[in-house]
């Protein structure tokens, strides 16, 4: 099946975000599990579903038990080592490991525990079918990830702040950008309320 996909775009990437240090919610979100698999090896593996030429991985807190839970999966950890700086550090890291032939990228966190294949399926097809070649999910009035964006944006990413490419994505002509209308992806696990509220929904195991 995943080989049939690749035609959705020339050759994207995709860049999961797994740096943080989870300080609010006291333990590392990424190592989270929903039916028994990590959330960022389940994101990774959904990622891999539509045949990227390349998965990054970006590490910074907790680097070695995420890069251990994500092992046996065709994506690359990229080492963030300035994590602390906020998002857009993690952004600059990986722009400078992504493969010259990429064309799209497709930004993912791994705390977003109601994540499906069909979120981002659909953005990687509404992205491809835009004029600006890009895609976000509506967050309130925001547009952020999971999102595509051009290559070109991460040569010019901010190397502090923790804010990513939403700001650039709000900026393009409303009728030019595919937006994802998925309320469920609003919850990302950042506290202990958060996590509770995930649990409720089934998207979290409990303890």
């Amino acid at each position: 099946m995943a080989k049939h996909r690749r035609h959705v775009t020339a050759a994207h990437a995709v860049v999961v975000l797994a740096a943080g240090g989870s300080t609010r919610l006291g333990q590392p979100k990424q190592l989270l599990t929903r039916q028994g698999e990590t959330l960022v090896h389940r994101v990774v593996r959904l990622a891999l579903e539509l045949a990227p030429v390349q998965v990054l991985v970006v590490v910074g807190a907790n680097a070695q038990a995420v890069t251990s839970s994500i092992s046996g999966l065709d994506a690359t950890p990229v080492t963030n080592h300035h994590w602390e700086s906020g998002l857009a550090s993690s952004l600059q890291v990986a722009g400078t490991h992504l493969l010259p032939a990429v064309t799209a990228v497709m930004v993912v966190a791994c705390d977003q525990p109601a994540i499906e294949h069909s979120h981002l399926q659909a953005l990687l097809l509404g992205a491809h079918a835009s004029a600006s070649g890009c895609a976000g999910t509506r967050h309130g009035e925001a547009l952020g990830i999971p999102a595509v964006v051009p290559h070109a944006w991460f040569n010019a990413a901010s190397a502090t702040g923790d804010r990513g490419f939403g700001a650039r994505l709000r900026q393009l002509p409303v009728d030019t950008v595919h937006v994802l209308q998925a309320p469920e992806l609003g919850l990302d696990v950042d506290t202990p309320e958060d996590l509770a509220r995930a649990r409720d929904a089934g998207w979290i195991d409990t303890e």
